[in-house]
């Protein structure tokens, strides 16, 4: 399994997921600040848009962390990271699975951009209302799925951590603990350490 990465990207997610599942991967740098630089073949198959990260295993390819997180988790379920899909908690963990590329990062992006919040018409409703339903979704456990760690942890875990090293994120004592929490797991922290080694 090849993970292509760039350090101080998307990427960390899915280091950390590996790390988090116990699985042997090989990382491939890609640096997406040149693009001139050659590139693995099995790159532009599995990333058609150029982004990272992206994962080629055998002949499945996929680009996109939440995609790769999904695939990861259901195919090693011996590290525990996704319900069952006959686990009604399923549902709530696939929810949170696409909160972080349908909600958290448009919103992120409204918030960057200094655009208008219109929240009846944007899919991802506004800023706020993220920061809300976040809220929200830790106050039942320490995790997304109440005591069960999930990749959805990692999804969201991630960009929540990204708000607050942007000063993104209001002050907010629940979001906060939970981001420790992220931090405090040894998976993230070598996730960390490769993404700084790079």
């Amino acid at each position: 399994m090849k993970l292509f990465w760039c350090p101080q990207t998307r990427s960390t997610r899915a280091l950390w997921l590996l790390e988090e599942a116990g699985v042997e991967y090989e990382r491939v740098l890609i640096d997406i600040r040149d693009p001139s630089k050659s590139r693995d073949p099995d790159f532009e198959k599995a990333s058609p848009m150029g982004k990272v990260p992206a994962l080629a295993d055998g002949e499945a390819m996929m680009a996109d962390s939440a995609a790769i997180a999904i695939y990861v988790a259901d195919k090693y379920p011996a590290a525990g990271l996704a319900p069952t899909i006959d686990d009604p908690s399923r549902a709530q963990y696939l929810y949170w699975m696409l909160f972080t590329p349908g909600v958290i990062e448009p919103a992120m992006s409204e918030k960057f951009s200094g655009a208008t919040p219109n929240k009846p018409q944007n899919g991802w409703g506004d800023f706020d209302s993220m920061i809300e339903v976040l809220e929200k979704g830790i106050s039942g456990g320490d995790w997304l799925l109440g005591a069960k760690f999930s990749a959805a942890d990692v999804m969201v875990g991630s960009s929540a951590n990204f708000m607050k090293m942007f000063n993104l994120l209001p002050a907010n004592k629940s979001i906060d603990a939970y981001i420790e929490r992220c931090l405090a797991r040894p998976a993230y922290q070598r996730a960390l350490a490769i993404n700084e080694a790079g």
